[in-house]
């Protein structure tokens, strides 16, 4: 059964699911579709649905119809209301809600198969819905970045993190880009295996599942679009509406790079901020807004526009209108919140931990998996979003030891770090946990890496039974765990992944009239929800 009470045989079959949501005999190509949103059980039209091409966005009329201008390239899809769900492929869990307008296909020599020629407009398109049961409390699952560079980083995915998804009582799941790592032939099995979560599961590109050959933005999607049916939609649940935003600009090819790869940058077009503007036009003010990219409207990684939304004012302009909003992206594999003041409210945005943490690198585990430590010392994993009484909050659960704390804490005392000295120095057992000589008390630091925490959180620590608790400051830094582990297992570490500055690291210097001994040091925190988590270690100081 899936968590909304339907066998997956119910989800429309595997022939609805996979078919082209056009009916009728295929006509002379022209400017104008037309078709039906109706209710698959009862034939009858489904009247108030959204319908768009990318940009315009109209309602069905009282039976069902709609109208809209379409232009080669373009998908016209429904946008899920509450309360009905789309055909699902029972293989992959894929949602079927789009109809590709592809008149001649790609016509391009794409290494990865694109777009198939779908001929002439057909003189109806039709979608069909079918009710399902929405409770207005309901949980979701989001990955970003699974990003495998091989079959066998496939497998990672497999068991490091479906595996620990599987039995997750949510509604759907959703990934926000980089569900390949330029490989886009591993599609298939890739989605097959997120499939047996058993959720229907949406997403959207990141700047690894682009067309490389593409002359332009245009057409970098074509293998996307045939697999997911189109690069930027939206669908409802309950009282939420979740708007899927692709905000990779590609450039066009570069011959003279590897595998052809042109630049790319983050950003938001004028049909996409239209698109976002029509559909809340549809939407009441204060209900949930939900809104899904690849590329972060701000990363304490850089600014650069292929780091960041060059244009993020513009989306949050777009969005302006409504009170409840909160936006998800990955890209950076940094775990990261902001708040951005609006007219209406605050937009929290949150950069998502990554399903391949450090692009699967690290030393292996007993299972023979990478322990995938991000460069900003949180653990690889996902997270669940959950929303009640139309307010949204996530939780972050570490792939593989779901039920071990939120904050890890570490002792620094090193002023210069030399990885030879590091390696060199290395006893099993003593990685930043002491013991600490009584003289080192007051040049060692109490270091916390608090994995989900935000602008909000606040982290406090008591050193001694009974001992009150004191504030323990924030620090923009990299991680000392994070930089002796690459340190020391630098062999198994991608090139490219370097420890970065993170966003939710808390540091104080240990008391220097602890006296020698065992001392249990004791942490609290609240996270950007108002959640209390806690963490304690304990601390020899040797003569």
């Amino acid at each position: 059964m899936t968590d909304q009470g339907l066998t997956r045989r119910q989800l429309f079959g595997a022939a609805a699911a996979m078919a082209t949501l056009a009916t009728g005999n295929a006509s002379a190509d022209t400017s104008m579709a037309q078709g039906r949103v109706f209710d698959d059980t009862t034939g009858k039209g489904v009247p108030g649905v959204m319908v768009s091409n990318g940009t315009d966005v109209v309602l069905t009329d009282a039976g069902g119809a709609w109208r809209l201008p379409v232009a080669p390239g373009d998908s016209l899809f429904v946008v899920k209301p509450a309360g009905w769900i789309v055909p699902v492929d029972p293989a992959t869990m894929l949602p079927r809600f789009a109809y590709v307008h592809a008149p001649d296909g790609s016509g391009l020599p794409f290494r990865f198969h694109g777009l198939a020629p779908t001929g002439p407009l057909p003189d109806s398109i039709d979608f069909p819905l079918r009710r399902q049961p929405e409770p207005a409390t309901f949980d979701a699952v989001l990955f970003t970045d699974p990003q495998p560079e091989s079959l066998h980083e496939v497998g990672y995915i497999r068991d490091d993190v479906v595996a620990q998804a599987v039995g997750t009582n949510a509604a759907f799941g959703l990934t926000t880009g980089d569900l390949m790592f330029d490989d886009l032939s591993y599609y298939d099995r890739y989605n097959r295996i997120v499939g047996t979560i058993g959720l229907p599961w949406f997403s959207v590109p990141g700047n690894h599942d682009i067309n490389y050959e593409a002359p332009d933005n245009a057409r970098s999607r074509d293998t996307f679009t045939r697999i997911f049916g189109a690069r930027n939609y939206a669908f409802q649940y309950a009282g939420a509406t979740f708007l899927m935003l692709d905000n990779v600009d590609y450039h066009g090819t570069d011959p003279a790079k590897p595998n052809a790869a042109g630049k790319y940058r983050g950003f938001f077009n004028a049909r996409q901020l239209a698109f976002v503007r029509n559909v809340l036009a549809n939407v009441p003010p204060d209900s949930l807004v939900v809104a899904c990219f690849h590329i972060p409207l701000r990363t304490v990684v850089g600014s650069d526009p292929s780091f960041a939304a060059e244009n993020a004012a513009d989306f949050l302009a777009a969005i302006a209108t409504h009170s409840n909003t909160i936006s998800f992206s990955g890209h950076t594999h940094t775990n990261e919140h902001f708040h951005f003041p609006q007219p209406a409210g605050s937009h929290h945005h949150h950069v998502l931990a990554a399903v391949s943490g450090s692009w699967w690198s690290g030393p292996f585990d007993e299972r023979g998996i990478p322990v995938a430590l991000q460069a900003d010392g949180c653990p690889n994993g996902f997270h669940i979003l959950s929303v009640a009484d139309g307010h949204a909050s996530t939780r972050f659960v570490p792939a593989r030891d779901p039920n071990r704390g939120q904050i890890r804490l570490v002792l620094d005392s090193q002023v210069h770090r030399d990885a030879i000295e590091v390696i060199r120095d290395y006893q099993p057992g003593a990685l930043l946990s002491g013991p600490i000589a009584a003289e080192a008390l007051a040049s060692t630091r109490l270091v916390a890496n608090f994995f989900d925490a935000g602008p909000t959180s606040t982290l406090e620590v008591s050193f001694a039974a009974n001992a009150p608790f004191q504030p323990m400051t924030r620090t923009a830094r990299t991680d000392p765990f994070v930089e002796e582990v690459y340190a020391r297992n630098a062999a198994t570490k991608k090139p490219w992944v370097q420890p970065v500055v993170s966003t939710h690291l808390w540091q104080i210097a240990l008391p220097d009239a602890l006296p020698r001994g065992t001392h249990r040091i004791a942490v609290r925190g609240t996270d950007e929800f108002g959640r209390a988590h806690t963490a304690a270690m304990v601390l020899e100081v040797t003569g």
